[in-house]
């Protein structure tokens, strides 16, 4: 059976699609139905002598084996040439973004170091000013002491003071009632 329209495109298409070097090609030759189906179908066999025998076959339907052809290959020496310059510049740049990468934390590594640095620096100032204030402490401490025990004499001396106070007050008025009677 004929193919018709898209059938026929369908067919053209894959028959002109390169086969691996190693794949035998089988193809059903369609009858055309049209004129220009018929001079495509000549132009190919003439592009490509090679890949279209003429089958001695008068059977329309059978399918034909075809030899297969290694599509025609561009200078592979350029392709491979311009390949590795590709391949050159964008190693070149993965390793150019990679030693910008150290380089930036080489640049945190040293200014890290530096606040380290500074931190030390504060933290022995502050360790000296504490020493400082301790030996000052120590150094105040019998003072100190002598506040302490003078705040208890106060409140002891105050307590009594009370005391005297209340008893003088007794007194006062065991007096008074002495004077009256």
């Amino acid at each position: 059976m004929a193919a018709t329209g898209d059938e026929s495109a369908v067919m053209d298409s894959i028959c002109k699609a390169p086969a691996p070097p190693t794949d035998l090609q089988l193809t059903a030759e369609p009858e055309p139905e049209h004129e220009h189906e018929q001079e495509h179908r000549r132009d190919d066999a003439t592009e490509n002598p090679k890949a279209k025998r003429p089958s001695t076959n008068n059977d329309g339907g059978v399918e034909t084996a075809e030899e297969a052809t290694e599509p025609a290959e561009p200078d592979i020496n350029e392709l491979c040439r311009d390949m590795f310059d590709k391949m050159s510049v964008f190693l070149q740049g993965e390793l150019t973004a990679t030693c910008e990468d150290y380089k930036l934390l080489e640049n945190m590594n040293k200014l890290t170091s530096l606040k380290y640095m500074e931190m030390k620096d504060i933290s022995i100032n502050i360790s000296r000013n504490l020493q400082d204030l301790n030996q000052k402490y120590a150094s105040l401490q019998p003072y100190l002491d002598q506040i302490n025990q003078i705040e208890e004499q106060v409140t002891a001396l105050e307590q009594a003071a009370y005391k005297l106070d209340t008893y003088s007050k007794k007194l006062e008025a065991k007096f008074k009632k002495l004077e009256k009677r």
